[in-house]
């Protein structure tokens, strides 16, 4: 067999057209969001009981969406980014509060 020519099935076959399974174009799941950082970063808000709250709401979200269940994943990860913005504000709260009781407060 020459090097010029070359065989119609091997060329079919290097082009992809004949031997093609559309099997392995399936769907790439959606992105993880579960928000981990932020509500690990909420921790350290003293607003407590709304902390962990997201932080359960965060690993909820990762546990569905690695068990396959992309919307309830989704669903999970909105509610663990709502509740820490919430828990957030409430901390930033209850900081500006105590720091104004504690600067506005005379001692005689």
């Amino acid at each position: 067999m020459a090097l010029g020519v070359l065989n119609p099935q091997l060329k079919s076959s290097l082009s992809g057209s004949e031997f093609f399974d559309s099997s392995y174009l399936e769907e790439l799941p959606p992105p993880l969001q579960s928000y981990l950082c932020l509500t690990i970063f909420t921790c350290f808000c003293p607003a407590y009981p709304v902390n962990i709250v997201a932080l359960v709401f965060s690993i909820m979200s990762r546990n569905s969406y690695y068990r396959g269940d992309y919307d309830g994943s989704r669903r999970l990860g909105r509610n663990a980014l709502y509740v820490a913005i919430a828990s957030v504000i409430i901390g930033l709260l209850i900081i500006a509060i105590s720091c104004t009781v504690h600067f506005t407060t005379m001692d005689f």
